[in-house]
């Protein structure tokens, strides 16, 4: 167990748009003497005009249940900072509401997680953001322009060995938001050596993809994928890519 530090970017619907982006940082180690992590994200998403960052903290702790798992139990807690451009819009008609943009600053959340794990199984379970923060216009009398909603998240995963320098891992990943249609992300890679990984993603009524993993030390991974969607939107962009790069290091002793 150590350190690892996360970078990942997301690029959706390339060709789309106003298509969705996502990039985030984070850095999560083990003070192994207490059983307890700690760590911190910042995450930004930007679609179309909208713009929010969230800067959270987190906080697990683990407890040996058996003879071959554990279980962790996780915290987090930030804030978030939302934009909306609207002055970077270009309306058909001029209207006043496009002159000012909205900013909110300080959302406040927190959020819950549980994961089940040994050497070769997890499940998991979370709640990242459990407030429904609520964003309007002050110089407008109207409802709420944008409304955050509750996702739950369930995952579990299994890794197997195929030979001796071949394994498989598998995960899943079933996501619930009220507003939305229920997924379920299935993904399958295989690794020779423990350092490359070749695989598939499939994320039902949505998209298919494939994604590689590439050890490049003892303490470096590169991973990317490449999805298409193969849903209505399919004939409106190019796919969707993502890059993702880990590096363990120990700041806590």
């Amino acid at each position: 167990e150590t350190g690892k530090l996360l970078l990942v970017s997301r690029n959706q619907w390339v060709s789309f748009p106003g298509a969705p982006t996502t990039k985030s940082f984070s850095y999560h180690a083990p003070l192994k003497t207490q059983n307890v992590g700690i760590g911190f994200s910042i995450l930004n998403d930007k679609v179309g005009p909208q713009k929010q960052t969230g800067v959270y903290f987190d906080y697990s702790r683990f407890f040996q249940v058996s003879d071959n798992y554990k279980l962790g139990m996780g915290l987090k807690g930030g804030v978030s900072f939302y934009r909306a451009a609207l002055t970077e819009l270009n309306p058909i008609s001029p209207d006043p509401i496009y002159s000012q943009d909205i900013y909110k600053n300080f959302l406040p959340n927190f959020g819950v997680g549980f994961y089940l794990f040994s050497n070769k199984t997890y499940f998991g379970f979370s709640a990242p953001n459990l407030i429904k923060n609520s964003i309007s216009r002050n110089d407008y009398l109207t409802e709420s322009v944008q409304k955050e909603e509750i996702h739950f998240y369930f995952v579990g995963g299994r890794k197997f060995q195929l030979g001796q320098n071949i394994h498989l891992k598998t995960y899943s990943m079933f996501r619930y938001v009220r507003i939305a249609p229920a997924t379920i992300d299935i993904t399958a890679l295989v690794g020779l050596k423990e350092k490359f990984w070749i695989g598939g993603m499939f994320r039902m009524g949505d998209s298919y993809g494939i994604i590689a993993q590439f050890k490049a030390g003892e303490k470096m991974l590169i991973g990317y994928s490449y999805d298409l969607t193969y849903s209505e939107l399919n004939a409106f962009n190019n796919g969707t890519h993502e890059i993702m790069f880990s590096y363990d290091l120990n700041i806590f002793k």
